[in-house]
């Protein structure tokens, strides 16, 4: 039994979705480097590294359910090696003859980092998949409450009125960014790695980069002109760029969270049956998932940071680095696929209270139009000086805000009675990003890469 939380049968759905689970699997990920391994003795037999029939014999019988996994695992902890448990498992699988042309001109390194690759293809998919759901969602909100209006804040106090459209294409417009950076990643990130001990590929001869390049293509991956056995920006890019989306996940969860509170009542999360809030307190409804995805991200960003550190690496191969990865990765992948599962639930039951919105903007929150009017008169600094003093008095009494710059001499009646709560170019930069958003939408492939 796992002593990880994220693998509890009560917990684990908090930590990774059950697609994503199922590429770390160990009997997954040992299927999958048994099928490199077959790649391998393919292109090699191309290539008359070794005989045809043997790379043949390798494909129909290296599969994970002829393969004792006890005795691999026993023999990898009796070995101390990382995949020697694996080549005595096959021993007791193929002939003879043909076990002395499994592995042949590889290390660790390649089968693993091949493995990555092929993981990060699958995982990139659904990331992908679940980024683009949660685009749709947002500019559909968006274009619903393109004109909604609500107070815009800053340093967590009322400023000046946006809309909630504005805000929704802000998130948007962000999660687009990441699909560009998916997109262009792709071509980095989803290479193979064949280089031998030290990455040159001396073990097969001539042959070598004849091999690799079928070798990657068998595999449905680039070749990397040079093997990356201590270059590991490739990972850490990955996972920089699954911290970003998950920490834009989470700033829309702290939006949620922070516009629930009773006080505000803005946004509140999806009501869903069955759930309790507290079992002390049976009134609240707590933002749940939004603060959860706060919590996810915080765990991305420790892990990815885990694969930055990788990219310091010695010579020209360094198992520090290179291991870790073994730990962090997964777990990037885990807890952003989590993320977007639950940014997907978020959004797609979001509800927004456009009355509650409109309430609480308060007189006060138009000072921004008011200085731009004033600004004309007087000249910025002088108008800005001029408001602050009119706003500085005990409010005692109450008065909006038209009303007191009357007062003081600031504003006409005309003027005061004309205030209105102004989104400036809310509902324009809107438009902008929804259609520039789905104009990229119809021109990229619905999957990933």
């Amino acid at each position: 039994m796992s002593s990880r939380i994220a693998d509890s049968a009560m917990y684990g759905r908090l930590w990774g979705t059950p697609e994503v689970r199922a590429v770390f699997e160990e009997r997954a990920r040992l299927a999958a480097w048994l099928e490199i391994l077959a790649a391998l003795a393919r292109a090699q037999a191309a290539e008359g590294v070794i005989p045809a029939a043997a790379a043949e014999s390798i494909t129909k019988q290296a599969r994970v359910d002829l393969l004792d996994v006890d005795f691999v695992a026993e023999q990898t902890a009796v070995t101390g090696h990382s995949t020697l448990g694996l080549i005595r498992g096959l021993e007791r699988v193929l002939p003879p003859d043909v076990f002395e042309h499994v592995y042949v001109g590889a290390t660790v390194q390649d089968l693993t980092d091949t493995w990555t690759s092929v993981a990060l293809r699958r995982v990139g998919g659904y990331v992908w998949r679940d980024l683009r759901r949660i685009e749709e969602l947002l500019l559909d909100l968006a274009e619903r409450h393109r004109d909604t209006l609500m107070v815009g804040r800053t340093h967590g106090q009322p400023g000046a009125p946006i809309t909630f459209g504005w805000k929704a294409a802000s998130w948007a417009d962000e999660i687009r960014r990441h699909l560009d950076r998916l997109r262009q990643g792709a071509p980095r990130w989803l290479v193979g790695q064949l280089g031998g001990g030290v990455g040159t590929l001396a073990a097969l001869g001539p042959a070598g980069l004849a091999v690799r390049a079928r070798f990657c293509a068998e595999l449905g991956l680039a070749d990397p002109g040079i093997s990356w056995l201590t270059a590991r920006d490739r990972i850490a890019e990955v996972g920089a760029t699954f911290a970003m989306i998950a920490g834009t996940l989470a700033r829309i969860g702290t939006e949620v969270y922070e516009l629930q509170r009773p006080e505000i009542g803005e946004l509140g999360e999806p009501i869903t049956e069955g759930v309790v809030g507290s079992i002390t307190m049976p009134h609240k409804r707590n933002p749940e998932r939004s603060e959860h995805l706060d919590t996810l991200a915080r765990l991305v960003r420790a892990n990815s940071a885990v694969l930055l550190e990788g990219m310091v690496g010695t010579h020209e191969r360094d198992g520090r680095s290179w291991k870790a990865e073994w730990v962090a990765l997964p777990e990037v992948c885990l807890l952003t696929s989590t993320s977007l599962q639950l940014g997907v639930e978020l959004l797609d039951g979001l509800r927004v209270d456009a009355a509650a919105m409109l309430a609480n903007i308060d007189d006060f929150t138009g000072s921004e139009a008011v200085l731009a009017l004033l600004t004309a008169r007087l000249g910025k600094h002088a108008a800005r000086r001029a408001l602050q003093d009119a706003f500085a008095a005990p409010a005692g009494s109450e008065l909006p805000m038209g009303a007191v710059l009357r007062e003081k001499g600031l504003l006409t009646d005309a003027e005061a009675a004309g205030l209105r709560p102004d989104p400036g170019g809310s509902a324009a930069m809107v438009d902008l990003v929804v259609a520039g958003s789905r104009a990229a939408r119809a021109q990229e492939s619905p999957t990933w890469p």
